[in-house]
């Protein structure tokens, strides 16, 4: 109210029209977005299993195609079937300058063109048809089979199409090392050891296979194919494992038959061990197949139950287009993509006793793991509690999943509330007992940080260690935080680990997500959960890069290249649903809510929906090894925008039954 001169009360002024404008388009903004969190409801909840899980599409490169038919072929198990419907995959994926990429819009890479190439060759397409010069062509032009990455290598040399001489030495006696050994099987991150235990026999055994064909053409220089490779200087770490690498070759000449048998033996042992119920190793599919390799080469005939079950589940990654071509997943996801779903929805206003909510708790409830793994090497007095990322991977849960497991969890109001007290506090136990010494967390495993596994002549493919990560530490700090101990000198630690990681321009690296949008995405709710206020300098720097990140179209996006060009790429590319989702939560976090950076945001996300509720998102927002390994998650476009648009209908993240209950150590 306002005053007159003789100070009775006087009518209110007429708000300004931008004022009134102002609140208008927030008010239509909102509306829509109500609109479209109610259309995105019904299609999430639409995707469930009957079982109570969620799996998307989990897509990555040609590679895992091309692969699968040269394992067949080394096993003389080809199928025409499959082969002709991976050939139909691999050429729709092929690019018009003859080459494939390792992500959407991505440049075309050598390794995986040569291997798509090999595979289309297996599939009977002639060296002499326009795709396959094109192709060939490009591959002599970047260095040809020589220039290729180790693992390529190693596939041709199985046909003879490389010599093994050529390649990075692996003894099997690494077996034997102990967990303190800078290169002990346990140095290396979980997918790395179990890739590399069964290609220490493969090494040891050197197979070929007669090869169905020549592939001189893909060398740079046919007369000389194998060109040897600088030595890098003696004094330097590359130098010493290069000739380290060279003492391993002689090593395989003079090396005693018995110890080398019996090194094998326990590889093998150690191998079998693994193998989940399902038949797989670690639930992905690049140990599997090697795996399978090595149990070959040692005697197990393809009707021994350990190599009839990991077939069977290699089976199992298929995912048949409606075109008739076959596309291989290097993973599943569905313990993921159901922790995610169950938040999106809760988080959108479904009710918390929802039935596909119980669902959901039960189906993950049912998942929780009781048994110790290779985790338990660096931990072998902590209980286990944690969650896995697949169906089937009971020695190596993570603690992302677990950390997003409990959140989902938190949101939904079970009718056995004890129940899933007891899950969370076994969860919460085993996240906050794999700290690292540095206050973070890692994926995996616990102080998985040593230098030396990454400078082996043999790693030059993507992360072989599992190392903390900004994204993975938000998420346990916020799950730490969102069941009663933001102040834990645990939380305390991990926030004072993320406040020292953030990047100058405000950001924060994301490991296992494309890439300084996820990671900020991903620390800027889990600082407001844990207390720090969002007038915090550190809040303020991000919120800064965010919103100067923004596109002109109001969305977000960021492309893959900002792994290897920071400065040119960080927090650009084109707008996807899945990254403007993350680049609002954290915006929302930070009390952004009425801000122009949302609004823009929301309008982007409302305007790109398609009819029936979901996202189109070519692109690859989700990062297996930063640049070296891209994933398209097919439920990140559904389950991201949702959430990013229930918290700002709602004012922010639901809470459930057990939010802020205090749990055990």
């Amino acid at each position: 109210m306002t005053a007159t001169t003789d100070g009775s009360a006087g009518p209110r002024p007429p708000r300004s029209s931008s004022a009134t404008r102002t609140t208008t388009v927030l008010q239509d903004t909102a509306e829509a977005a109500r609109e479209a969190t109610a259309r995105a409801t019904d299609h999430l909840l639409s995707l469930q299993d009957p079982a109570g899980w969620w799996k998307g599409d989990l897509e990555t490169n040609v590679t895992m195609d091309a692969e699968d038919l040269l394992l067949r072929q080394f096993l003389g198990i080809q199928d025409p079937k499959l082969t002709e419907a991976a050939g139909r995959h691999i050429r729709g994926e092929q690019r018009a300058d003859g080459t494939w990429a390792t992500f959407y819009g991505g440049p075309g890479e050598l390794s995986t063109t040569i291997e798509a190439y090999v595979a289309l060759r297996l599939a009977g397409d002639a060296p002499d048809t326009p795709h396959m010069a094109t192709a060939a062509a490009w591959i002599r032009a970047h260095g040809g089979i020589a220039a290729a990455r180790v693992f390529t290598r190693i596939w041709l040399a199985l046909f003879g199409w490389w010599k093994w001489d050529d390649l990075p030495e692996l003894p099997p006696e690494l077996i034997y090392f102990p967990k303190w050994f800078p290169l002990s099987i346990h140095a290396f991150g979980c997918w790395a050891r179990q890739t590399i235990v069964p290609l220490t026999i493969v090494s040891a055994k050197r197979p070929v296979r007669p090869a169905p064909f020549a592939l001189d053409e893909l060398h740079a220089d046919p007369r000389d194919p194998n060109p040897p490779r600088p030595l890098a200087p003696v004094a330097s770490w590359d130098g010493l494992f290069q000739r380290l690498d060279k003492a391993l070759h002689l090593y395989h000449k003079v090396a005693l038959r018995r110890p080398r048998a019996a090194a094998m033996r326990s590889a093998a042992r150690w191998i079998v061990e693994r193998q989940e119920n399902d038949g797989c190793w670690g639930g992905i599919q690049p140990p599997a197949v090697y795996s399978v390799i090595a149990l070959h080469l040692l005697g197990y005939d393809l009707d021994h139950p350990v190599l009839r079950a990991g077939l069977a589940s290699l089976d199992r990654f298929a995912v048949w287009r409606e075109d008739g071509a076959r596309m291989i997943e290097a993973c599943q996801s569905p313990v993921w993509d159901t922790c995610l779903a169950t938040i999106a929805l809760a988080d959108a206003g479904v009710p918390a006793d929802h039935p596909q909510l119980l669902r959901a708790a039960d189906w993950m409830l049912g998942e929780q793991i009781d048994r110790p793994g290779d985790w338990s090497v660096q931990r072998p007095e902590l209980p286990s509690g944690g969650w896995a990322f697949e169906f089937h991977n009971d020695n190596y849960p993570d603690i992302d999943d677990t950390a997003e497991v409990v959140l989902a969890l938190l949101r939904v109001r079970h009718p056995d509330p004890h129940r899933v007290q007891a899950a969370v506090d076994r969860a919460v136990r085993w996240n906050a007992g794999m700290q690292s010494k540095n206050g973070a967390w890692g994926a995996f495993d616990a102080d998985n940080t040593s230098p030396f596994p990454n400078r082996l002549p043999f790693c030059d493919f993507g992360e072989v260690i599992d190392p903390p990560s900004a994204d993975v530490t938000a998420h346990v700090v916020e799950m730490l935080a969102e069941t009663g101990r933001a102040h834990d000198p645990r939380t305390r630690r991990g926030l004072a680990w993320l406040l020292a990681e953030q990047e100058p321009s405000g950001a924060w690296f994301g490991r296992w997500g494309t890439n300084y949008v996820y990671g900020t995405g991903s620390v800027l709710p889990a600082l407001t959960a844990a207390d720090i206020p969002a007038s915090h300098p550190a809040v303020r720097r991000a919120v800064g890069w965010l919103e100067r990140v923004q596109n002109d179209d109001g969305g977000w996006g960021e492309d893959q290249r900002s792994y290897q060009d920071k400065e040119g790429w960080a927090g650009r590319g084109a707008s996807t649903a899945s990254q403007t989702a993350w680049a609002l939560m954290a915006l929302l976090a930070a009390g952004e809510r009425d801000g122009e950076a949302v609004r823009r945001g929301v309008r982007w996300l409302v305007e790109t929906q398609l009819p029936d509720g979901s996202w189109d998102e070519p692109y690859f927002t989700g990062t297996g090894f930063p640049w070296d390994f891209s994933i398209n998650y097919h439920l990140y476009r559904q389950v991201f925008p949702l959430t990013a648009l229930g918290r700002y209908v709602h004012g922010g993240p639901a809470t459930g039954q057990a939010a802020g209950a205090p749990v055990g150590d």
